[in-house]
């Protein structure tokens, strides 16, 4: 047999299942078992969120054998259909490469058909912001007044991109990044599935960089898996991934707030010669200084990014190395930098690392309005003669 990704191994197929979207579970959940079932949805958030996962999931919970139900039985021939892809009933459409009109007026005539084996006939439509101007208006009048047998789900990274006209008519759902410690958990229990031998730190680093992804959390898990053949550390994560060490992060750092300029320069040496990649190391920064910023605001809110307690320690200590407003410059310059990195200059990315990376340990600190007044009052009073140059100066 195949081997099977986990990502597609590990597919919710239940509304349980989906991780960490209990506000678009339960409303679906509810909405099927109250029978107010609506004609269009939207589902919309960052990739590898769940989105068309939950539309499967609802499209199973409407043409279960048992169903309408909230709590789809996953064995009967709908439920098998819809999870194996071949459903008749279920159709998904990918609108990259299905954008024009004539596509969408194909979609049209089909829908009067009745479904064959189950209750509804549902059309999934993945990344629906690429559908063109035209094919949206041909899409509109069906999407008003569908037929009472067909479902429309659509499912965008891009919301800002359909037209109002059809977000007017769809019940729009927002899924939202999975926090790391939902998707550490989430990755601890594949693993106690898979038998992995994992670090809980390894586990919590994954976390982080698939950046809210359950996907792309998987799709890391795999390669990590063919990567390692033995116990998954941290070190390993690094390795295998081409991550910068937290500890090169924290030492950089270290460097900008003792405004060293040599050792900033040396470590992106240190960092370039090592192979690692300079974009990902400016996002790894920019995230970096994203927590600083984050507990130099509030300490307490560093409990809620899911660091063990040395971690966090270590983050407050050097968070009280700058102002806000320096790590708010900072992360300026980190910004910049990403920018010139994504554009076509043609400048050497190290150059501009380099140069970011100066910006950085020359930065001069803030200084706030209440320091200025404080030094004021300190300064001594100027001369009561009025003369400006001193008692025994005169204006030559």
């Amino acid at each position: 047999m195949s081997y099977l990704v986990l990502a597609r191994k590990y597919r919710p197929q239940r509304f349980e299942d989906i991780v960490a979207q209990d506000h678009v579970s339960r409303t679906l959940q509810n909405a099927v078992k109250n029978g107010r079932i609506g004609s269009g949805y939207l589902f919309c958030g960052p990739r590898g969120t769940g989105k068309t996962t939950t539309a499967r999931v609802l499209a199973k919970a409407l043409n279960c054998v048992n169903g309408p139900t909230p709590d789809p039985c996953g064995e009967c021939d709908p439920c098998k259909e819809i999870t194996a892809g071949t459903s008749m009933d279920v159709l998904e459409i990918d609108a990259a490469s299905n954008t024009g009109v004539d596509d969408v007026r194909t979609l049209r005539e089909n829908v009067r058909y009745m479904p064959t084996g189950g209750k509804k006939r549902i059309y999934i439509i993945d990344e629906v912001h690429r559908l063109s101007a035209a094919a949206f208006d041909a899409l509109l009048k069906t999407l008003e007044e569908p037929p009472p047998h067909v479902v429309f789900m659509f499912a965008t990274t891009e919301p800002g991109k359909v037209p109002q006209t059809i977000l007017s008519r769809t019940q729009k759902f927002d899924l939202k990044r999975v926090p790391v410690k939902a998707l550490a958990g989430h990755l601890s229990s594949i693993a106690r599935k898979e038998g992995l031998d994992i670090e809980d730190g390894a586990i919590k680093l994954l976390a982080r960089k698939a950046d809210g992804s359950v996907r792309d959390s998987l799709s890391l898990l795999d390669q990590l898996t063919a990567f390692a053949s033995e116990k998954i550390t941290t070190e390993t994560v690094v390795a295998a991934l081409g991550m910068v060490d937290r500890q090169t992060l924290i030492d950089f750092v270290n460097a900008v707030a003792a405004h060293d300029s040599k050792s900033v320069l040396a470590m992106v040496k240190t960092i370039v010669d090592g192979g690692g990649d300079i974009r990902d190391f400016t996002a790894e920064l920019l995230e970096h200084l994203r927590l600083l910023m984050v507990i130099a605001t509030d300490e307490k809110s560093g409990e809620l990014l899911g660091f063990t307690s040395g971690e966090l320690d270590e983050l407050i200590r050097q968070a009280g190395n700058f102002k806000l407003g320096d790590i708010v410059r900072l992360i300026k310059i980190g910004m910049d930098l990403n920018r010139d990195l994504k554009s076509k200059t043609g400048l050497d990315e190290r150059l501009l690392l380099d140069v970011a990376a100066i910006k950085m340990a020359e930065l001069e600190g803030t200084i706030r309005l209440e320091e200025i007044l404080t030094r004021m009052k300190q300064e001594p009073a100027p001369p009561a003669s009025g003369n400006l140059f001193g008692p025994d100066q005169k204006k030559g």
